[in-house]
């Protein structure tokens, strides 16, 4: 198994326009804050949210609203299917260009959502990973597919210490990633992710925010979302892409739903699992709730240690005043550099 040269250089950041960057836990009240900048400033607002960028599940995802999508331009919102993937690195391929084509238009941007590896990948740079081949992905799903994802993390463990200690060992797409890039390139993942990086981006002005309300006020603000989303209609949604993609639902029945991502959304797997008969919605509520409450703390602690450029803002009760003085900052921000 041979290691194959690291690909060339990244390239030298992108010149963009002035840029706020508003990231946060979920449920922190971003894209509504992101909304009220966007009318103070003229800002397009541009998602950095994995789970957003998904076309279906726009209530479970709590995607802003068309009525919210009308009062000012969204960009890279429900741009895939439900069987592909999103990475930091697809992600990138796709706001890089448009934060161009935005800067060129004389458009400041607000970067808006909670994916904090996205965001970094922007800020900091992707480390060289070279691709893995399509057959060797497609074989190591294959051959893993019956294997426990204990068992999974365990092989890593032996193979690659260092990024096994690294990944929750339930978290099996990233313990299969970890596996295929040893296999394809003979490095661990780890060793690879040391190399040197470069910022994707470098913006004319760059305001950077990230709204981190304690989890004493984050647990109740969670709880009402996921009853306002159940509410409007999570559940149907969920049917109607069970309706759509065959065999979703026995796939999450077994636990091997490797070929949907769309699964990894909060709440998809627990809402097919009240359609099959497998779950009581109370219980599945209750599930949903806690699964998200441990998000937000894994987002807390991504914000805090790894995004230096974002102020930590611990927001708590009412916010009157902070878009006004958020938009007053960027744009003396902007002013500054002539």
């Amino acid at each position: 198994m041979s290691s194959p040269t690291l690909e060339a250089a990244a390239p030298e950041p992108a010149a963009v326009g002035p840029l706020l960057v508003l990231g946060g836990t979920t449920a922190s009240g971003k894209s509504a804050l992101a909304l009220a900048l966007a009318e103070r400033t003229g800002a397009v607002i541009v998602n950095a949210d994995s789970q957003q960028l998904f076309a279906d599940l726009p209530i479970l995802t709590a995607r802003p609203t068309a009525a919210e999508e009308a009062r000012v331009p969204h960009r890279l919102y429900a741009v895939l299917g439900p069987r592909e993937q999103p990475s930091a690195g697809r992600w990138l391929a796709l706001v890089v260009p448009l934060l161009r084509e935005l800067a060129a238009a004389g458009r400041p941007v607000i970067l808006v959502g909670g994916t904090g590896l996205y965001l970094e990948a922007l800020l900091h740079g992707l480390s060289p990973v070279p691709e893995v081949p399509v057959a060797l992905r497609a074989r190591l799903l294959e051959e893993s597919r019956e294997v426990p994802t204990v068992a999974l993390h365990a092989r890593l463990a032996r193979l690659d210490p260092l990024s096994a200690a690294r990944l929750r060992p339930s978290d099996r797409q990233r313990i299969l990633r970890a596996l295929e890039v040893l296999e394809a390139t003979g490095r661990p993942l780890a060793s690879w992710q040391a190399e040197p990086r470069r910022p994707a981006v470098r913006p004319r002005a760059l305001l950077g925010v990230a709204l981190l309300p304690p989890a004493e006020c984050t647990a109740p603000r969670i709880a009402r979302r996921l009853r306002a989303q159940l509410e409007a209609g999570a559940l149907d949604e969920v049917a109607a892409l069970a309706a759509t993609e065959a065999g979703l639902v026995e796939a999450a029945r077994s636990g091997r739903v490797e070929g949907w991502p769309i699964v990894k959304v909060h709440g998809c797997r627990e809402l097919l699992a009240v359609l099959d008969g497998r779950l009581e919605r109370t219980v599945a509520e209750a599930e949903i709730a806690r699964q998200v409450r441990a998000y937000a703390k894994r987002q807390r602690t991504w914000f805090r240690h790894r995004l230096g450029e974002l102020e930590p803002l611990p927001v708590t009760g009412q916010r009157e005043g902070l878009a006004e003085a958020l938009a007053e900052r960027f744009e003396r921000k902007v002013a500054a550099t002539g």
